[in-house]
């Protein structure tokens, strides 16, 4: 018995990335609602990058970042987006881009800031639209 209960504990996942799971789902279903269609959640990017939800807008590529908190105590979710985060998002996205079969093609970030908890009663879910561009050094030259 005693070796189970270690069992669980070793395969238990850490608080920050249940909440982070957590978090991508409430956002993945405010997209659907908006009548966004998933391409993935998770999505890895190799070497070592990953977007958390791809989607399409009608003819728009979005790649959208979920940002997840308890609280606004420290500010807004969406200023932990800096660019050093903006920068290894737009590597990722021109990498996913470059395995597509038509590259042309138009895309945004997006950020999907959720506030609240898992079993929480009130949960704050913003949508930011075009939070920010490609980073220059990633654009094809001119």
């Amino acid at each position: 018995m005693q070796a189970e209960s270690l069992q669980q504990v070793v395969m238990a996942k850490p608080k920050h990335l249940e909440t982070g799971e957590w978090g991508e789902a409430q956002a993945e279903e405010m997209l659907k609602g908006k009548k966004y269609k998933i391409l993935g959640r998770r999505v890895h990017i190799p070497p070592h990058d990953e977007l958390d939800i791809v989607a399409r807008d009608g003819d728009e590529l979005v790649f959208v970042e979920v940002k997840t908190r308890k609280t606004e105590a420290f500010g807004r979710p969406a200023s932990s987006v800096d660019r050093k985060k903006r920068s290894k998002l737009c590597r990722a996205a021109v990498r996913y881009i470059k395995r597509l079969k038509n590259s042309a093609v138009c895309f945004r970030f997006d950020i999907v800031e959720v506030i609240g908890e898992i079993n929480g009663t009130k949960i704050v879910i913003r949508h930011i639209k075009n939070a920010f561009q490609l980073d220059k050094r990633y654009m094809p030259p001119s």
